[in-house]
């Protein structure tokens, strides 16, 4: 008898006001495999987060209008369904205070843009159970 197992897709929200670095960014994790969330604000991401299932990880740009990014992580960190969701800083702020504040805010890792790109599919494969 033939099982087929149905692969079960992991998602990632991508969260970045830059639409060209958003574009791209979603490009290469969908390239690797991955269904991808996208939100051009703080804003939209929650109202995301809000009417969709959990997704496995959230990758977050720091400096967007309104909300930004550093606001927005301990805003999902404050909510018991998201505590535990991985969180992944991509911001152009590439001082060591920069990556200290995001990671203490709940962020579990950081990358400086510019990127290679294996090192952001490889950083994410990393946190993606």
């Amino acid at each position: 008898m033939l099982f087929l197992v149905k692969k079960i897709m992991k998602t990632i929200l991508v969260v970045d006001d830059v639409r060209a670095e958003l574009l791209m960014i979603s490009a290469l994790l969908a390239n690797a495999g991955f269904n991808v969330a996208k939100a051009e604000t703080a804003e939209q991401a929650w109202k995301w987060l809000k009417n969709n299932p959990a997704p496995n990880l959230i990758l977050l740009d720091i400096i967007m209008p309104g909300e930004s990014g550093l606001d927005l992580c301990r805003k999902i960190r404050s909510h018991s369904e998201w505590e535990e969701t991985p969180i992944l800083f991509c911001s152009l702020k590439s001082e060591n205070f920069d990556r200290f504040w995001a990671l203490r805010q709940g962020g579990n890792e950081y990358i400086t843009k510019p990127f290679a790109p294996q090192e952001l599919v490889d950083t994410v494969v990393k946190h993606v159970k």
